[in-house]
């Protein structure tokens, strides 16, 4: 620093875990009212006994979980951040090692089911260490020009992940149709696996690792609110039309709401190649934000 000055940088691993923690548990505690409204509109919308008694039974238990303070799921999902870094940002290393000791106070305060284990002997940590793994919590990275950083939580359940979609089209004049048929084809296979009435991400583009991140980014997109580009809002809408004209419905028993919304995200491709994923997000949508700025001040979103 200029005159030897030593700069005391307020943005600390101890908030960074203080402000992990109170995400945690606003996203596990308390479903964003984005989709609260859309499950009551889907609850209005629908006209048999079966898929309203289902819906009916989600906003239930969306109040006692709030008025509880316990989780939405016993299912309470892999820990997955999205960080968003800005200007006055000390040590990079304290964020990732700041959220993880967030997890780990979180694990036992909410509590959060031991869901994190290793991917072969399928042996997980105790205790503490229950959500604590090889790279994982798994946080995802960007840069923007904010004052300090944004912390989101997004604990993803095993449901609605494991019937992810993948696949390398081949690229074609008639790219939209093949997409289209793909993600139907996607959602019938899904049935009722992942908890339905869901949110679904679309990637299209990038490479094979980057479409599937560009799915999952898709579902954090409030609901209702349309792709910035007019040409790929009219595909989500088109896909939601598609997805609720199947009837799997509400939990897969029959209804007019298979999905809440579809959101696409997109990115420019190799000339040989249309790299299309599907990611599913379950009706317990679970997610929550805070912004820390350069000065040690919190904002929670």
């Amino acid at each position: 620093m200029p005159g030897g000055l030593v700069r005391e940088w307020m943005i600390t691993k101890e908030l960074i875990t203080d402000v992990t923690l109170t995400i945690l548990i606003r996203a596990e505690t308390t479903l964003p009212a984005d989709i609260k409204e859309a499950l009551g509109r889907a609850y209005e919308r629908e006209d048999t006994k079966i898929a309203q008694s289902q819906i009916g039974a989600m906003l239930e238990n969306v109040k006692l979980a709030e008025a509880m303070q316990r989780p939405l799921c016993q299912d309470t999902g892999s820990p997955l951040f999205f960080v968003t870094l800005g200007n006055g940002i000390a040590n990079l290393s304290d964020i990732e090692s700041g959220i993880r000791a967030g997890v780990k106070e979180a694990t036992e305060r909410i509590p959060l089911r031991p869901n994190v284990v290793d991917a072969l002997t399928r042996r997980g940590g105790t205790g503490e260490d229950a959500n604590i793994g090889y790279r994982m919590p798994h946080v995802n990275y960007k840069v923007a020009d904010i004052d300090g950083l944004a912390i989101l939580a997004f604990p993803k359940g095993g449901g609605s992940e494991n019937v992810s979609a993948f696949a390398m089209l081949p690229p074609r004049q008639d790219a939209e149709k093949a997409i289209k048929q793909f993600v139907l084809e996607a959602v019938l296979n899904a049935a009722g696996k992942p908890c339905p009435p869901t949110i679904i991400g679309v990637g299209i583009g990038g490479s094979s690792d980057m479409v599937m991140s560009l799915a999952k980014v898709a579902l954090l997109r409030p609901v209702g609110v349309r792709h910035e580009d007019a040409r790929i809002a009219r595909i989500e809408a088109e896909l939601l039309e598609v997805v609720n004209s199947t009837g799997i419905g509400p939990m897969g028993l029959g209804g007019r709401t298979t999905a809440l919304d579809v959101h696409v995200e997109t990115a420019s491709t190799h000339i040989t190649s249309l790299p299309v994923a599907v990611n599913f997000q379950c009706w317990a949508a679970r997610k929550a934000s805070a912004r820390i700025y350069s000065s040690g001040d919190v904002e929670y979103l």
